[in-house]
Order: C-alpha cells, then sequence, then structure tokens
C-alpha cells in the first residue's frame, strides 16, 4: 500500500465566497500553502496528495505550476475532493457544472479519484426524497468522473445528510458509487470504521483514515485517540484493495507537519506488523 496525505490540514476548510452568492463557484478550499503543504508532506515521508477542487484554480492557468510542484516533491496526485448540496432540485445543475469543472482540473493534473462530499442537512431535518435526490447525484457524479477517466468515491462526513451507518446504508443501496470510508467521520457518526469497510468492500476505492476523541469531539493523528486501526487495517486488506491510504487530518491545532510525521511514524509501524 502507498501512503499520502490531503493539503487540508495546512489552513483548513474554508470556501471560496462567491459561492455564497453562485452555487457554480462554491469550491472547497484550503487557506494554507499548496506548495508548502506539498513539501511538508513529501518531507514526512509520504509519496501523494490529495487538493481541494478550489486549490487547483490556483494552477489552472498556469498549470505548469502545479505540475512542477509535484514533480519536485516526487508526489502523485491521487484525489481531488468535491461535493454538494444535491437535495436542492432547483440548483442542482449548477452543483454538476462545478463537479465537472473539478473532474477536468483533477484530470489535467493526473489525479486517479474524485472524492465526493455532501448531502445538505436540512433545519427540520431530511425531507421526503432526500436520499434519492443524494443518490441520484451521487451517481451523476459517478458518470462526470468516468468521462474524466477518474474513479468517484462518496466520503461520508458529519454535519452532512449521511453522518450515521443507518443514513449510509440508505445513500449505498440507491447509489452505485463507489465508498471511500474517513475512519473517524464514521466514528464521530456512531459506526464502527472496520465494520463498515467490510459491509461495504466490493466498493472500496479510497480510504482516508484519521483518530478520533468521542469525549472531545476531534480528529487526532494516527495513535493519538481511540480508534483500532489494526482491525482496520485488517478490515481493508480483507476486501483485497492494496492502493493508496490518505493520512487525513482536517483541523489540527499544532504544527501540521509534525502531525503528519506522527501519523507516519504510527501507520509505518503497524503496516510492518501486518506482512511480518
Amino acid at each position: 500500500m502507498r501512503l499520502g496525505y490531503p493539503t487540508i490540514t495546512w489552513g483548513g476548510v474554508v470556501g471560496m465566497p462567491g459561492g455564497v452568492t453562485s452555487v457554480k463557484d462554491s469550491f472547497y478550499l484550503t487557506a494554507g500553502s499548496t506548495a508548502d503543504a506539498c513539501r511538508d508532506i513529501a518531507a514526512a515521508g509520504y509519496t501523494g496528495t490529495e487538493v481541494f477542487d478550489g486549490n487547483l484554480l490556483e494552477y489552472i492557468d498556469e498549470p505548469q505550476r502545479f505540475t512542477d510542484l509535484l514533480e519536485e516533491t516526487g508526489l502523485t496526485l491521487v484525489g481531488v475532493y468535491t461535493g454538494a448540496n444535491f437535495i436542492f432540485d432547483e440548483i442542482v445543475s449548477e452543483e454538476m457544472t462545478k463537479i465537472e469543472k473539478a473532474a477536468a482540473m483533477a484530470a489535467t493534473f493526473g489525479a486517479q479519484r474524485l472524492v465526493i462530499g455532501g448531502g445538505a442537512q436540512r433545519v427540520h431535518g431530511p425531507a421526503d426524497g432526500d436520499f434519492q435526490r443524494l443518490a441520484a447525484g451521487l451517481d451523476r457524479c459517478d458518470r462526470i468522473a468516468k468521462a474524466a477517466g477518474l474513479t468517484a468515491t462518496y466520503h461520508p462526513h458529519l454535519g452532512t445528510l449521511v453522518e450515521t451507518p443507518a443514513a449510509l446504508e440508505k445513500v449505498m443501496e440507491l447509489s452505485g458509487i463507489h465508498f471511500c470510508p474517513d475512519t473517524a467521520h464514521l466514528a464521530g457518526g456512531g459506526g464502527n470504521p472496520a465494520e463498515l469497510i467490510r459491509r461495504y468492500g466490493d466498493r472500496l476505492a479510497h480510504v482516508h483514515l484519521k483518530d478520533w476523541d468521542s469525549r472531545s469531539q476531534r480528529f487526532l493523528p494516527l495513535g493519538e485517540g481511540e480508534l483500532d486501526f489494526d482491525d482496520i487495517l485488517r478490515a481493508v486488506r480483507e476486501t483485497g484493495y492494496d492502493e493508496w491510504l490518505m493520512v487525513e487530518l482536517d483541523y489540527y491545532d499544532g504544527d501540521p507537519k509534525a502531525a503528519a510525521e506522527i501519523s507516519k511514524r504510527y501507520l509505518d509501524k503497524l503496516l510492518a506488523a501486518h506482512t511480518s
């Protein structure tokens, strides 16, 4: 298995202000420097990365700058993360325009995967048909990704329609998209990450690893929380998946490079134990 680390920790999740008034411009964005993040990720020993769709916009008019950065650091661009509300019929075509642009940028820079988050939460809970609308949107994303030569994967996420195992079951039954488990988000939603990986193992196509502390409701570097990564890795191997493991940390109040190094040391030791 190859190890990658997304750039999100260098600045955390923000977003593009234009998306407030123009849905087609509602890209994700990390506030920190993509170049600094890639250099730190490579220095920590990872060989791949994942970026938000909005961060690629910085390079789209000068693509050689990002290509040069990848060459300098030796990193592979594994995935690009994007997402949408999906449940509001009147804006879904605008959202798909944005996702088509994200997929085109991902393909331009040689990414393999389009990672999809989303499914909006309504103020008073899901309306009739919300899961069906989300599933239809995800299937459209799947077709968009395939047309661009990418694999689309769905990433359940706290704060979206799909937080809990029950919600995940609904959307997986309704949509044919591949699965991207995020260990901390699954645990935060009340699920057992290893169990869910086994349940949807035939659709596993991308993996996000991060640790979780239920008391503080915080994401943590690997080995610093409560998740059983020994069982999680065993579950991943049982599915036959033998590709990229992306070690992600959405937010961290310390040095992002140090967090990446902590997780790399922990994961290296654990993977060595699994192969010995």
